[in-house]
């Protein structure tokens, strides 16, 4: 299992638009992958459940994934983030 703290500097966080690219790219990859926040964590390629942790611009959430391709998939979803969702 790898995980990572991510934080979400974006205009609107994981709202909207953004949480559908970030779900897209979830499922690009087999491993099981969550998204949490505080005490809460989600399936990360359910856009009810990312959208349902409310997450807004500077707040830092954990994204972890296991499985086959566990390490690349973190790595696509912090590239993502990190480069404000191609926007």
């Amino acid at each position: 299992m790898v995980k990572q703290e991510l934080v979400l500097n974006n205009s609107v966080g994981l709202h909207a638009r953004p949480a559908t690219f970030f779900i897209q790219k979830a499922n690009e990859y087999k491993s099981s992958i969550w998204v949490e926040k505080k005490d809460r964590r989600v399936n990360a390629k359910s856009l009810l459940g990312v959208l349902s942790l409310g997450v807004a611009p500077g707040d830092t959430v954990l994204l972890s994934a296991d499985g086959e391709d566990e390490d690349a998939a973190v790595a696509g979803l912090l590239d993502l983030v990190n480069n404000n969702f191609g926007e």
